[in-house]
């Protein structure tokens, strides 16, 4: 994504710098994005591409315009610093207002979508004047707020809360201590329409990248209760399961490298569980898929659907997969000959989507099974099955528990009382 800079100017004829970058479809529902206590940084505007990714015009107004116009801090012990002092005689109240500029200015430029809501979201001292603008601002239909510094000075303003509000508390932040955090969350109970999520075991700041308490996991699922939020109440909506099924008929049935690759993020990645195979970017995926997957499946290699689950934001798809391995398959038994044995197995894909764009592929299946089938491992005396992990799975009435030697041994035995 290439953002630009603008300048916004205020009620008083004063102005100031902000962020500006939209989604490659160029036009989608407007965020404020809140900075941290350093600034407009690199950080922040990474952020904003990400944002942009998932289908947003995105605004980053510099909110220290008053004291330190344009200033960028990293985070070394010095930086962290001057960065504190800022905060220290920083003025929410002015920084409402500048939201309520950056909000009025959004809404005249084209790219951004006023057919919806309007968005905030924010981390740190953002996170807290996102909170606020919820409160006072009643155009922002939802914000967002991460590990905001000082809420439990300010529950009151809930009271004034007209959209959604979502926050995302870090369990060991120095700056929301149990008190304050167990307020915050007492607070949020009271309200329909507010959120409060608490990440054990990970710190402020864990989910800026390349930060020392960042937490993947958490940021990642934080991003995921962020952007569901946001889709919810200004949009935008994709229809997951045509944009997933286009992906897959080029994987599978056209065959088509580039038009698979099209239906990609800039830089998507793609992790066989199992195996280790697929690839991390747009280069090495490419390379993937042209010479060990898409022209390499055998040529009867089918799959049969069991089930769907379609979030805001990732589809989870259950199916069998079955094929003659009649050709060496490097993705699925890398370095194995072909065996002429017929195959079927249960998959289970777990696939992240970027705004309309899909984003990763976590694919699992049983390797055992598989390894049985072909007549690589003898399951004789192991806990593992062949094609029958595929047919109960079609037919949960065949027989249940067949590898356990104990089975037989409960037969008869009372069950206890209220089982």
């Amino acid at each position: 994504m290439a953002g630009q800079t603008i300048q916004i100017k205020t009620e008083t004829g004063k102005q100031f710098s902000a962020y500006l970058v939209a989604p490659s479809s160029g036009k989608g529902p407007g965020i404020v994005l809140c900075q941290e206590i350093f600034g407009v940084n690199a950080a922040m505007r990474e952020k904003a591409n990400f944002l942009a990714e998932e289908g947003y015009t995105v605004l980053v107004p510099d909110l220290f315009w008053r004291s330190a116009a344009n200033i960028e801090l990293g985070y070394t012990p010095e930086d962290f610093q001057k960065a504190y002092a800022l905060y220290q005689q920083y003025d929410e109240n002015l920084g409402v207002e500048d939201i309520q500029d950056s909000l009025t200015y959004l809404q005249t430029r084209p790219e951004c979508d006023m057919s919806t809501g309007l968005g905030v979201v924010g981390y740190c001292l953002g996170g807290k004047l996102a909170y606020l603008a919820a409160c006072r601002l009643p155009e922002v239909a939802c914000a967002v707020g991460y590990y905001g510094v000082g809420l439990e000075n300010v529950l009151d303003e809930l009271a004034n809360l007209k959209g959604r509000l979502v926050l995302h508390i870090a369990e060991l932040d120095q700056f929301t201590p149990p008190d304050a955090r167990q307020a915050i969350l007492q607070a949020a109970s009271q309200y329909s329409n507010v959120k409060a999520y608490v990440y054990e075991d990970v710190d402020h700041a864990f989910a800026r990248p390349k930060s020392e308490h960042y937490h993947k996991p958490s940021a990642r699922f934080a991003h995921e209760r962020t952007v569901t939020a946001l889709h919810d109440m200004i949009g935008p909506h994709y229809d997951l399961v045509a944009l997933w099924e286009e992906h897959i008929r080029h994987e599978f049935d056209t065959r088509d490298v580039p038009a698979t690759m099209a239906t990609m993020v800039a830089e998507p990645y793609v992790n066989h569980i199992p195996t280790l195979t697929g690839g991390v970017g747009q280069s090495q995926l490419a390379r993937f898929y042209r010479y060990h997957f898409v022209h390499q499946n055998p040529e009867d290699m089918k799959i049969t659907s069991i089930s769907r689950t379609v979030g805001s934001t990732q589809v989870v798809d259950e199916f069998i997969m079955s094929f003659t391995h009649d050709t060496e398959i490097d993705w699925l038994l890398p370095g194995v000959k072909p065996t002429g044995k017929y195959v079927e197995i249960p998959m289970l894909g777990v696939i992240q989507f970027r705004g309309s764009k899909l984003c990763h592929e976590h694919i699992y299946w049983d390797q055992a099974s598989v390894l049985v089938q072909i007549g690589l491992l003898n399951p004789e005396g192991l806990p593992v099955a062949g094609v029958e992990t595929a047919k109960k799975l079609l037919n949960e009435d065949l027989p249940s528990n067949t590898l356990m030697p104990s089975w037989n041994s409960s037969e008869g035995k009372p069950i206890g009382e209220g089982v």
